[in-house]
């Protein structure tokens, strides 16, 4: 057993590169191989989000405070708010973060590979896509 130390994992802003707006994360969990899943906390500012991306395992959120947006590739645009959990099936385009007058916080569990790659990031969601409804 390993107890990690909540100092050893500070808070970093996401990087402008996948991210738009303002967004925090902060590791909970990082497992080595074989098991390879980690667990990260993610603050988003109103209007914050990801840029499109998949996940080879997949991943799951569960949203702990807020109001988010969410959308797979050809998909409408849907709205998750706290207890709400979303499970994203490996291989699928998605995109995810707050709303626009409401900041969201929410956990992201996925799986890494034996090359340590948790997520494959594509292009930024265009402000179009962000205010569909």
């Amino acid at each position: 057993m390993e107890i990690l130390n909540s100092d050893a994992l500070p808070s970093v802003q996401a990087p402008s590169e996948y991210f738009t707006g303002t967004v925090w994360l902060d590791q909970i969990a990082v497992a080595t191989a074989p098991s390879g899943v980690r667990v990260v906390r993610v603050t988003f500012e109103p209007g914050a989000r990801t840029a499109w991306h998949t996940h080879s395992f997949g991943q799951v959120l569960h949203v702990l405070a807020g109001v988010g947006r969410v959308q797979t590739a050809g998909e409408p645009v849907r709205t998750v708010k706290p207890g709400d959990t979303v499970l994203i099936k490996p291989g699928e385009r998605h995109w995810h973060g707050a709303a626009p007058r409401f900041t969201m916080v929410h956990l992201a569990v996925q799986r890494a590979g034996e090359d340590g790659k948790d997520v494959v990031w594509s292009e930024h969601v265009s402000e179009a896509e962000y205010h569909a409804t």
